[in-house]
């Protein structure tokens, strides 16, 4: 391994949640009103998202399940993923 890979692999920060958003509501808030979901993590840290970003995790149930987000060290949003 590089050193600039595991210096970047050790700088992002994880953060874990769940949700449970039933699908018309995500559809009739988040499509034109709010642009953004209020997340809380396991840790009690509040978190603001892009609805964007959950798009991909959308079924005719809604978005449900446990989530991670990857950021960077300055919190730049990398990735959002189910566990």
């Amino acid at each position: 391994m590089t050193t600039l890979f595991l210096l970047t692999f050790y700088l992002m920060k994880y953060y874990y949640f769940s949700l449970n958003i039933p699908y018309q509501t995500f559809r009739s808030h988040y499509s034109g009103v709010s642009n953004t979901i209020q997340v809380v993590t396991h840790n009690g840290l509040r978190l603001q998202l892009s609805a964007a970003k959950f798009r991909p995790f959308l079924t005719q149930l809604g978005i449900r399940g446990q989530f991670r987000l990857t950021t960077d060290q300055n919190n730049k949003f990398i990735k959002l993923e189910t566990l």
